[in-house]
């Protein structure tokens, strides 16, 4: 982990409330390798640092998108490209591609959808074929669709009040899907579904949110116990493996 000053390649509106920020990083200085990971970005006026998943990246670039739920994610949406923001990166740890099967299944919910794209094309470009489930309240909270189709994914769209593909959650859209295994980030009590929707058998990945302080495992405010003991989701998540979640 490292503190980064990025400058702000961009920063577009892709749906309601929602955000897309690019950063410039040259020669990679992010430090991210593995989707799931996140970073933690201190906005000017703000106490804590706002903790956001990573979506994607390459060698000069690290794009994040975040929902304004708050003044600081407000602030970040009047951003204009130039402005630089501090970064601590990377932080956390992601998934664990190399353990996925031929087809996994990735469930993104809402702000859970954007570290599924970089998951997405991580797993394109080593030969699988996952196929990508997200849910959204309604058609307009809808984004990255055509984005995940590019990767060569195969997409189904779940939406609270059906005005777009599938009505219902992401659980009711998963249901008579064939896949080896499966990746989720969301709101917890998705992830709480879509655990008793999927057969115990399968094995899986769950990225989970919780209130942070620093970001880094020293304060220890988002422990969480696991069947292996307590974990801190900053450091040892937000990743976790489906086993040792205790709901």
């Amino acid at each position: 982990m490292k503190e980064c000053i990025f400058e702000i390649i961009s920063n577009t509106k892709l749906a309601d409330n929602t955000y897309e920020m690019v950063f410039a990083a040259p020669e990679g200085e992010h430090g991210v390798t593995n989707p799931g990971q996140f970073v933690n970005i201190r906005i000017e006026g703000y106490f804590l640092r706002r903790p956001l998943s990573v979506c994607d990246w390459d060698e000069k670039s690290l794009t994040i998108v975040y929902k304004t739920v708050g003044k600081g994610t407000e602030a970040m949406s009047r951003m204009r490209p130039g402005e630089k923001l501090s970064v601590l990166t990377p932080l956390g740890n992601g998934y664990g591609t190399e353990a996925l099967g031929e087809r996994p299944l990735l469930v993104g919910g809402g702000a859970g959808v954007p570290p599924m794209y970089g998951l997405c094309r991580t797993l394109t470009e080593a030969g699988r074929k996952p196929v990508a489930v997200l849910g959204f309240n309604t058609a307009d909270e809808l984004f990255y669709r055509e984005k995940f189709e590019a990767l060569g994914a195969e997409v189904i769209i779940a939406t609270a009040d059906g005005s777009e593909g599938i009505k219902g959650f992401v659980t009711d859209a998963v249901k008579g899907l064939e896949y080896t295994d499966f990746c989720a980030c969301g709101p917890e009590p998705m992830l709480k579904a879509l655990d008793k929707t999927i057969t115990p058998e399968i094995d899986g990945y769950m990225s989970f949110e919780e209130r942070m302080g620093c970001g880094f495992g020293a304060c220890m405010g988002c422990s969480c116990e696991t069947k292996y003991g307590y974990k801190r989701i900053c450091k040892e998540g937000p990743v976790l493996e489906r086993g040792e979640i205790i709901w």
